[in-house]
């Protein structure tokens, strides 16, 4: 549950009337969204207001003719898919770092720097963002702004996204753990159990996380599994 101080106004007006709630701004636009998020851990106050900022209550009557209900719940989902909230300029701006983050730790998964053929840190991408002059906007899915992303920082980032196909065999013995990694890192195109009770499977994952998805196969068989490259394809 997000403090009061820092949560923001949530607000619907509806037959003449105004009720308002206070909220923690990103769940509350997750929930907007359409995300299933507990109503109880976006409330900052369990009240429906008709006015939050001076603490004037709405009245139990008003509420059961505009909402049919008197459940404070109920109604704050209501007011929070229906209405509308604002931001503060300090808290659009931490929304607006985070997503920035996201972006850039996705781009750092997936592409790499054709001159190296090594991923690029996301600090790097950051800074490109940044020398870029990028438009994040926070209220907009991190997949979605990618691409927008990536045209803006080509002129000043060697960059190209690439995937990898690669063929792996797993003793038997950590084929189970090692399976649900497996499937997790990217596409399973083929895999097989061999006469020894090997697992062999192929896998087209992104270059960026090919030295991360190698570590922890190498974790689980205690480095004892093979490797190698079947293709590189740009995408």
């Amino acid at each position: 549950m997000i403090s009061v101080d820092k949560a923001v106004v949530a607000r619907l007006k509806s037959k003449g009337m105004n009720f308002e709630i206070l909220v923690d701004p990103r769940k509350a636009f997750e929930m907007k969204k359409g995300a299933n998020i507990n109503i109880q851990d976006i409330l900052a106050y369990p009240a429906i207001y008709k006015d939050a900022r001076k603490g004037e209550a709405a009245r139990e009557e008003d509420l059961q003719k505009t909402f049919g209900t008197t459940d404070v719940f109920k109604i704050a989902e209501d007011i929070i898919k229906k209405g509308e909230f604002s931001l503060t300029t300090e808290q659009k701006r931490e929304l607006i770092e985070e997503k920035k983050n996201q972006i850039a730790n996705l781009i750092s998964k997936r592409a790499i720097n054709p001159q190296t053929n090594t991923p690029h840190p996301p600090q790097r991408i950051l800074n490109a963002m940044e020398s870029a002059g990028v438009n994040i906007d926070p209220f907009v899915d991190a997949e979605v702004q990618i691409e927008k992303v990536l045209k803006a920082i080509k002129p000043i980032l060697p960059i190209k996204f690439e995937k990898v196909l690669l063929q792996l065999k797993i003793p038997a013995e950590y084929s189970g753990k090692a399976y649900s990694v497996i499937t997790k890192a990217g596409e399973v195109k083929n895999e097989q159990y061999l006469g020894d009770g090997s697992l062999q499977v192929q896998i087209e994952i992104f270059s960026g996380v090919q030295d991360e998805f190698f570590r922890k196969i190498a974790e689980i068989t205690k480095g004892n599994y093979e490797s190698k490259v079947l293709k590189k394809v740009e995408v």
